[in-house]
Protein backbone atom coordinates (compact mmCIF):
# COMPACT_ATOMS: atom_id res chain seq x y z
CA UNK A 1 0.00 0.00 0.00
CA UNK A 2 2.94 2.33 0.94
CA UNK A 3 4.28 1.99 -2.23
CA UNK A 4 0.85 2.49 -4.23
CA UNK A 5 0.67 5.72 -2.51
CA UNK A 6 4.53 6.63 -2.81
CA UNK A 7 4.16 5.99 -7.03
CA UNK A 8 0.50 7.94 -7.11
CA UNK A 9 2.37 11.12 -4.97
CA UNK A 10 5.05 11.28 -7.47
CA UNK A 11 3.01 10.47 -10.98
CA UNK A 12 0.52 13.73 -9.62
CA UNK A 13 3.60 15.78 -9.20
CA UNK A 14 4.71 15.09 -12.50
CA UNK A 15 2.17 17.54 -14.27
CA UNK A 16 3.64 20.15 -12.07
CA UNK A 17 6.64 19.84 -12.76
CA UNK A 18 6.00 19.76 -16.39
CA UNK A 19 4.28 22.93 -15.74
CA UNK A 20 7.35 24.21 -13.91
CA UNK A 21 9.64 23.78 -16.49
CA UNK A 22 6.99 25.29 -19.12
CA UNK A 23 7.15 28.24 -17.34
CA UNK A 24 10.91 28.62 -16.95
CA UNK A 25 10.81 28.58 -20.74
CA UNK A 26 8.28 31.32 -21.22
CA UNK A 27 9.97 33.27 -18.83
CA UNK A 28 13.36 32.48 -20.41
CA UNK A 29 11.79 33.16 -23.86
CA UNK A 30 10.78 37.07 -21.80
CA UNK A 31 14.11 37.82 -21.00
CA UNK A 32 16.07 36.68 -24.39
CA UNK A 33 13.29 38.30 -26.53
CA UNK A 34 14.07 41.27 -24.18
CA UNK A 35 17.83 41.42 -25.15
CA UNK A 36 17.38 40.22 -28.60
CA UNK A 37 14.87 43.46 -29.20
CA UNK A 38 17.44 45.64 -27.74
CA UNK A 39 20.09 44.39 -29.76
CA UNK A 40 18.29 45.39 -32.88
CA UNK A 41 16.46 48.50 -31.92
CA UNK A 42 12.60 46.88 -31.53
CA UNK A 43 11.57 49.60 -29.39
CA UNK A 44 7.64 48.72 -29.44
CA UNK A 45 7.93 44.78 -28.37
CA UNK A 46 11.36 45.48 -26.27
CA UNK A 47 9.14 47.72 -24.08
CA UNK A 48 6.13 45.80 -24.50
CA UNK A 49 7.77 42.83 -22.33
CA UNK A 50 7.44 45.85 -19.23
CA UNK A 51 4.49 46.64 -16.93
CA UNK A 52 3.10 50.01 -17.18
CA UNK A 53 4.54 50.27 -13.56
CA UNK A 54 7.97 48.68 -13.82
CA UNK A 55 11.06 50.03 -12.71
CA UNK A 56 14.22 49.81 -14.78
CA UNK A 57 17.37 50.62 -12.70
CA UNK A 58 20.84 51.53 -15.25
CA UNK A 59 24.66 51.40 -13.94
CA UNK A 60 24.78 55.14 -13.31
CA UNK A 61 23.40 55.98 -9.72
CA UNK A 62 21.26 58.59 -11.43
CA UNK A 63 19.30 55.69 -13.33
CA UNK A 64 15.99 54.96 -11.65
CA UNK A 65 13.27 54.89 -14.23
CA UNK A 66 9.77 54.98 -14.30
CA UNK A 67 8.95 52.72 -17.58
CA UNK A 68 8.07 55.86 -19.16
CA UNK A 69 11.19 57.88 -18.40
CA UNK A 70 12.91 55.15 -19.43
CA UNK A 71 11.49 55.15 -22.99
CA UNK A 72 12.74 58.73 -22.87
CA UNK A 73 15.77 57.47 -22.52
CA UNK A 74 16.03 54.48 -24.85
CA UNK A 75 14.01 56.39 -27.61
CA UNK A 76 17.01 57.93 -29.08
CA UNK A 77 19.38 55.30 -29.17
CA UNK A 78 16.89 52.73 -30.80
CA UNK A 79 15.94 55.54 -33.65
CA UNK A 80 18.40 53.92 -36.01
CA UNK A 81 17.42 50.29 -35.44
CA UNK A 82 19.94 49.41 -32.79
CA UNK A 83 19.83 49.97 -29.24
CA UNK A 84 22.48 47.71 -26.95
CA UNK A 85 23.91 44.42 -26.88
CA UNK A 86 23.90 42.23 -24.11
CA UNK A 87 24.86 38.53 -24.61
CA UNK A 88 23.41 36.31 -21.76
CA UNK A 89 26.27 34.34 -20.30
CA UNK A 90 23.93 32.54 -17.51
CA UNK A 91 20.79 33.08 -15.67
CA UNK A 92 19.29 31.82 -12.73
CA UNK A 93 15.58 31.75 -11.78
CA UNK A 94 13.97 31.86 -8.22
CA UNK A 95 10.42 31.92 -6.86
CA UNK A 96 7.02 29.61 -7.58
CA UNK A 97 3.14 30.94 -8.64
CA UNK A 98 2.70 34.23 -10.77
CA UNK A 99 6.12 36.32 -9.50
CA UNK A 100 9.84 34.92 -9.91
CA UNK A 101 12.93 36.71 -9.62
CA UNK A 102 16.29 36.22 -11.54
CA UNK A 103 20.03 37.05 -12.01
CA UNK A 104 21.60 36.83 -15.30
CA UNK A 105 25.32 37.11 -16.04
CA UNK A 106 25.20 39.45 -19.39
CA UNK A 107 28.42 40.33 -21.65
CA UNK A 108 28.54 43.47 -23.36
CA UNK A 109 31.58 44.49 -25.70
CA UNK A 110 32.10 48.15 -23.86
CA UNK A 111 30.96 47.33 -20.25
CA UNK A 112 32.43 43.65 -19.98
CA UNK A 113 30.25 41.21 -17.71
CA UNK A 114 27.16 42.69 -16.19
CA UNK A 115 24.71 41.24 -14.08
CA UNK A 116 20.80 41.92 -14.67
CA UNK A 117 18.37 41.16 -12.06
CA UNK A 118 14.58 41.57 -12.01
CA UNK A 119 11.16 40.55 -10.97
CA UNK A 120 8.69 39.04 -13.44
CA UNK A 121 4.99 38.60 -12.73
CA UNK A 122 2.40 36.96 -14.63
CA UNK A 123 -0.63 39.21 -15.96
CA UNK A 124 -3.50 37.60 -18.01
CA UNK A 125 -1.69 34.62 -18.78
CA UNK A 126 1.35 36.54 -19.72
CA UNK A 127 5.14 37.31 -18.25
CA UNK A 128 5.93 41.01 -17.79
CA UNK A 129 8.90 42.40 -16.44
CA UNK A 130 8.18 44.37 -13.57
CA UNK A 131 11.51 45.53 -11.99
CA UNK A 132 14.92 45.24 -13.61
CA UNK A 133 18.05 46.09 -12.40
CA UNK A 134 21.24 46.40 -14.42
CA UNK A 135 25.00 46.72 -12.55
CA UNK A 136 28.36 45.95 -13.97
CA UNK A 137 30.87 43.52 -12.18
CA UNK A 138 34.04 44.86 -10.81
CA UNK A 139 36.68 42.25 -10.03
CA UNK A 140 37.64 42.17 -6.78
CA UNK A 141 41.41 43.11 -8.06
CA UNK A 142 40.42 46.08 -8.87
CA UNK A 143 37.57 47.03 -7.07
CA UNK A 144 39.33 49.95 -4.60
CA UNK A 145 40.31 51.37 -7.75
CA UNK A 146 36.97 51.56 -9.11
CA UNK A 147 36.21 53.00 -5.75
CA UNK A 148 38.44 55.25 -6.20
CA UNK A 149 37.61 56.59 -9.25
CA UNK A 150 33.97 56.86 -8.50
CA UNK A 151 34.66 58.98 -5.43
CA UNK A 152 36.02 61.34 -7.56
CA UNK A 153 33.42 61.34 -10.20
CA UNK A 154 30.92 61.81 -7.18
CA UNK A 155 33.12 65.07 -6.58
CA UNK A 156 32.39 66.63 -10.01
Amino acid sequence: MKIKNLIFILMASLPLNSNADDQRGAIDALLDGLHQDAHEGNFETYFDRYTPDAIFLGTDKTERWTIEEFKAYAEPAFADGNGWTYSVVERNWEGKGDIRWFDEILFNERLGHCRGTGVVKKINNEWKILHYALTMLVPNEIAEEVGTQTKEADKE
